[in-house]
C-alpha cells in the first residue's frame, strides 16, 4: 500500500445512521458563521433519515457556546435515541493556519458507488480529512468525481468554475452553495456538471471548500500533481473572508512559496 492510501477494509463504504449526523461550524469573534444554513442542512437530515424534528432552542445555544471562542470550531451531533434526540456540542479554539490555508492537500480516488448521500453522518471512517503528509478520499461513482471526504470540489478552466451537480450522492456543502453565490455575483460563469479525473488533471485550477477551512488548495491527486489555485481562486477566497467576516491577514490560498513557508513553520 502506497504511503497516505486508505486500505480496502478501512474505507467507509456505507454509513450507519444509528451513529447519527453531525455538523461544524466555524466561529470568529463569538459569532458562529453560516449559522442557519447549518442548522437548515441538519434539519432536513434529521427530517429525511430519522423523521425527527430540530429542537427550536439549538440555534440560541449554538450562539451562547460561540460566545466563548475567538476563533474557533463547534460541532453539533444529533444521535437517535430512545427519547427521540440526543444533541451533543463540542467547542475548542482552533490555530489560524488551518483556516484559508496556505499548505495544500494530497487526494486519492476512492470507489463509492452511489456516493456518500446528501447527510453529514457520524460514521465516517476513512473519508476525514488526513493528517499532514498523508491523502485524503477523493469520493469517485463510476468515474465521475463527486467530491472529497470532507469538502466540495472545484475546478477552473478558461475563467468558468466547475463544480459537480448536486444529487443524493453528494453533501450540499453550505460553503459550496456561499462561493457559487459569490461567483455570480462577480459576474464569474458557473457550471455544475459532471467532472473527471482528466478534468480536474487538466485544470487552470483546482480547490476543495468546507466550513471551516473556507478555500483549500488541492495540491495532488493519486501521485499527480493538481493544477494550483491561481487568480480566481484568490478573488473567491477574498470574497468569501469578507462575506464571513474574516480578516485578511488569516491568507489566500497556496502560491508555491507560501506553502513551503507554512510547511516550515509546522515542523
Amino acid at each position: 500500500m502506497k504511503d497516505g492510501q486508505i486500505s480496502e477494509g478501512a474505507f467507509l463504504r456505507k454509513p450507519d445512521p444509528g451513529r447519527g449526523v453531525f455538523e461544524t461550524l466555524l466561529v470568529r469573534a463569538g459569532k458562529p458563521i453560516a449559522l442557519e444554513e447549518h442548522l437548515e442542512r441538519l434539519a432536513n437530515s434529521l427530517d429525511e433519515v430519522y423523521s425527527l424534528e430540530m429542537p427550536k432552542q439549538v440555534g440560541e445555544e449554538i450562539r451562547s457556546t460561540a460566545q466563548r471562542l475567538h476563533l474557533g470550531r463547534l460541532r453539533l451531533t444529533a444521535v437517535p435515541a430512545e427519547e427521540g434526540l440526543r444533541l451533543e456540542m463540542l467547542s475548542a479554539e482552533i490555530p489560524s493556519e488551518i483556516v484559508f490555508p496556505a499548505a495544500g492537500v494530497k487526494l486519492r480516488t476512492h470507489p463509492a458507488e452511489g456516493g456518500l448521500g446528501p447527510h453529514k453522518w457520524v460514521h465516517r471512517r476513512g473519508i476525514n480529512r488526513p493528517s499532514q503528509g498523508e491523502a485524503g478520499a477523493l469520493i469517485v461513482d463510476k468515474g465521475e468525481v463527486l467530491e472529497a471526504g470532507w469538502a466540495n470540489i472545484f475546478a477552473v478552466r478558461s475563467g468558468t468554475l466547475f463544480t459537480p451537480s448536486l444529487d443524493t450522492r453528494i453533501l450540499p456543502g453550505t460553503t459550496r452553495a456561499t462561493l457559487l453565490a459569490l461567483a455570480a455575483k462577480e459576474g464569474i460563469e458557473t457550471r455544475e456538471q459532471p467532472l473527471t479525473l482528466r478534468d480536474l488533471l487538466s485544470a487552470d485550477e483546482t480547490f476543495l471548500t468546507n466550513s471551516i477551512r473556507g478555500i483549500e488548495p488541492a495540491e495532488e491527486l493519486d501521485d499527480q500533481p493538481l493544477p494550483a489555485c491561481g487568480p480566481l481562486s484568490y478573488r473567491l477566497a477574498a470574497a468569501l473572508r469578507q462575506r464571513w467576516n474574516l480578516p485578511d491577514e488569516l491568507g489566500d490560498p497556496a502560491t508555491p512559496a507560501a506553502a513551503q513557508k507554512a510547511d516550515q513553520l509546522s515542523q
